[in-house]
């Protein structure tokens, strides 16, 4: 019997019915996952704070820059409401300024925290949770996914370090992970087939509230449809003739493909979807990207060692060498690119040429350039504190 079974066994595990209990599947969710872990880790900020308070820099810089803004006002009046309400460019605009700007507050509030370890910090990011947490019910208009997007990400970014961090109570936890499931997880979770960056912040925001959640069923969805929108946003030569699409799109034709890329119909490695729009939404694509791929690493996966890594590279190294101020051809964008990245270089650019060596040079002097990095006030923030050559 007990041979017979062994048998069994063995045959189970050869046709893939079995999984030793170690295994894991690639792209999936850790069997448990990592606090605090969306984004930043804890050996991330002991590293920042170390050097906070040594007075090194850039660190410190970015710790001036980020207490002096008004984010970490602690005399900052929440401002929460019942509907969000956000069309497109902002009409109409009733509390959605105020929702994601009171969200990087409350993450700005929860480093400052972890920084100084003044409990005074960790109450105003409890106290921005909790009146959000206690109001909101839904977001409206147009806008609406991409807005749930952009605070979605900043919110379990700022949970994460109290809830994990903070030596003291914090009584309304449960009811705000309830928000997060409710209100914000099924606006986001299913993407969108507008342009490629409001995905990339749907999918950000849905990876970092299923690890505050730790709902693994989540977090592989988002994960998935994030690994299909980076591969269809950013190009590389080996894609063949024309960038990879979204199933879902119906992009079936070459003009189609070329309208949704902005009428740019000449592709080269590190070429975004948005390149020919603007570099400011291309750059809400690249940070969304970096942002995925850094919470991933903590949670145990290394996306930057996959398709997605190289992806993040070269759209790095491309959008920056024309921020710098190269010429731009004229077979690209017909000669003429809107310019303004903003802030966010620097978690890709650290994962990449810092932890794992690779040569960077144009991002590189960007980062540099830009150090220290602010806050784009939509949902990137502090991120040379964060992130600026940081070796864990």
């Amino acid at each position: 019997m007990r041979r017979t079974a062994l048998l069994a066994t063995v045959t189970a595990l050869v046709a893939g019915a079995l999984v030793w209990p170690a295994a894991r599947q690639a792209d999936a969710a850790p069997v448990t996952f990592a606090h605090p872990g969306v984004t930043v880790s804890k050996s991330q900020l002991d590293f920042a704070r170390t050097k906070v308070n040594a007075g090194a820099q850039p660190w410190k810089a970015a710790y001036d820059q980020m207490v002096a803004s008004k984010y970490a006002d602690l005399n900052r009046v929440p401002k929460p409401r019942a509907t969000v309400e956000c069309g497109s460019y902002s009409n109409p605009n009733y509390g959605c300024t105020d929702e994601r700007e009171d969200a990087i507050a409350a993450y700005t509030d929860a480093l400052a925290w972890y920084i100084t370890r003044d409990d005074r910090y960790a109450k105003k990011s409890i106290a921005l949770m909790d009146a959000w947490s206690a109001v909101i019910k839904e977001h409206t208009n147009s806008n609406a996914p991409l807005q749930t997007g952009w605070a979605g990400s900043s919110w379990p970014k700022a949970a994460e370090l109290i809830k994990y961090t903070y030596t003291g109570t914090w009584a309304n936890s449960g009811r705000f992970a309830t928000m997060l499931r409710t209100v914000y997880l099924p606006e986001v979770i299913n993407g969108s087939n507008s342009n490629g960056n409001w995905e990339l912040s749907m999918m950000e925001a849905a990876v970092g509230i299923s690890v505050f959640l730790e709902d693994r069923t989540s977090y592989d969805k988002a994960i998935a449809k994030f690994r299909t929108r980076t591969a269809a946003y950013i190009y590389l030569s080996s894609d063949g003739a024309l960038p990879k699409t979204v199933p879902s799109q119906n992009l079936d034709t070459t003009a189609k493909i070329v309208n949704y890329w902005q009428g740019q119909s000449t592709f080269v490695t590190g070429l975004t979807q948005e390149t020919c729009r603007d570099f400011t939404h291309t750059g809400y694509g690249i940070s969304a990207i970096s942002h995925i791929a850094e919470t991933s690493r903590i949670q145990g996966e290394d996306l930057y060692g996959t398709d997605v890594g190289e992806r993040l590279r070269q759209a790095l190294g491309f959008q920056s060498k024309y921020q710098l101020g190269e010429a731009v051809p004229s077979w690209l964008c017909g000669g003429s690119l809107t310019l303004g990245l903003g802030p966010v270089t620097e978690t890709g650019y650290n994962a990449l040429h810092n932890r794992l060596g690779i040569a960077m040079t144009n991002t590189q002097k960007l980062t540099e350039q830009n150090r220290p990095s602010g806050s784009n006030n939509l949902f990137v923030a502090w991120e040379t504190l964060t992130d600026g050559d940081n070796p864990n």
